[in-house]
C-alpha cells in the first residue's frame, strides 16, 4: 500500500512538472515502470506573416478588429493599407472590392513631426482635392500649377517629389498617435495622392504620405468620401 502511494504521488508530480517545464518532443519513464508518456508538440511562436494574407481572409479578421478597437464607429467601407506588403484595400461590407499597390514612406512608419514616416493607425479623408485636375496635373500647396508631370514608369527620381493627380488629405482620429501636439497626421499634410515616380510603387519610397499610381488614384478617388475610414498598420 505504502508504495502503491508513492508511485501515485510521485506521478502525480511529474505531472505537475510536465505540464510546467516540458520542452518540445519530451518522454517521461517512470521509474519502475514502463508506462510512457505520450510525445507533446508545443507549437513555435507565431512569427511574422511571410506572405500576403488572402483578401477575404483579412477583411474578415479586419472587421473583428475594428469593432473590438473602435467601439461605435461604422466600417461598412473603409481603406486598409498593410505598409508591410505595400498595399491599400479599398472594403465595403466586409469585402475587398479594391487593391492597389502603393508606396510608403522609406523612413518606415512613424507619427513625430518631421520624421518623413507614415503615421500609423486609424485616420479619416478629411478633404478631397483635384476633382478637375488631368492625369498627371501638379499640385502645389493643394492647388492645380497647370503643369503636367511626365509619369517614369521605371525606377527614375522626378525632378521633385510631385504630388500628382489627385489628393485625399487624412486626419488622425487618435488622439496621442496620430492627433495633436508634434504627431498631427493633418498638420503633417499626410495625404493619399498621385506621383510621377510610378517606377517605386509596390516599395517604401515617400517622405511620409501614400502614393498611387495616377490612373489609380483617380479611381479610388472616386469611391471613397470626406469621412471615410482609413487604417493603417504595419502588417
Amino acid at each position: 500500500m505504502f508504495m502503491l502511494k508513492k508511485h501515485i504521488l510521485l506521478l502525480i508530480l511529474i505531472a505537475i512538472v510536465f505540464t510546467f517545464f516540458g520542452c518540445k518532443s519530451t518522454k517521461v519513464i517512470l521509474p519502475g515502470t514502463n508506462v510512457i508518456l505520450p510525445e507533446i508538440e508545443i507549437p513555435k511562436a507565431i512569427e511574422n506573416p511571410t506572405h500576403e494574407p488572402a483578401s477575404e481572409t483579412m477583411a474578415s479578421f479586419l472587421a473583428e478588429y475594428l469593432n473590438v478597437k473602435y467601439k461605435g464607429r461604422s466600417f461598412k467601407k473603409y481603406m486598409y493599407v498593410s505598409v508591410k506588403y505595400q498595399r491599400l484595400y479599398l472594403i465595403v461590407n466586409d469585402s475587398t472590392i479594391r487593391k492597389y499597390s502603393i508606396s510608403t514612406a522609406k523612413k518606415g512608419i512613424g507619427c513625430k513631426v518631421k520624421s518623413n514616416k507614415t503615421p500609423s493607425g486609424l485616420h479619416t479623408i478629411k478633404r478631397k482635392i483635384g476633382d478637375d485636375v488631368p492625369f498627371g496635373g501638379i499640385l502645389e500647396s493643394r492647388m492645380y500649377t497647370g503643369k503636367i508631370a511626365k509619369v517614369l514608369t521605371k525606377k527614375k527620381n522626378a525632378a521633385k517629389d510631385y504630388v500628382t493627380t489627385r489628393i485625399m488629405w487624412l486626419q488622425g482620429e487618435e488622439p496621442g498617435l496620430n492627433k495633436g501636439r508634434n504627431m498631427d497626421s493633418y498638420n503633417r499634410y499626410i495625404y493619399i495622392h498621385g506621383t510621377p515616380e510610378e517606377g517605386f510603387i509596390g516599395e517604401p519610397a515617400s517622405h511620409g504620405c501614400i502614393r498611387m499610381k495616377n490612373k489609380e488614384v483617380i479611381e479610388l478617388y472616386d469611391l471613397v468620401d470626406e469621412g471615410t475610414p482609413i487604417l493603417i498598420l504595419k502588417y
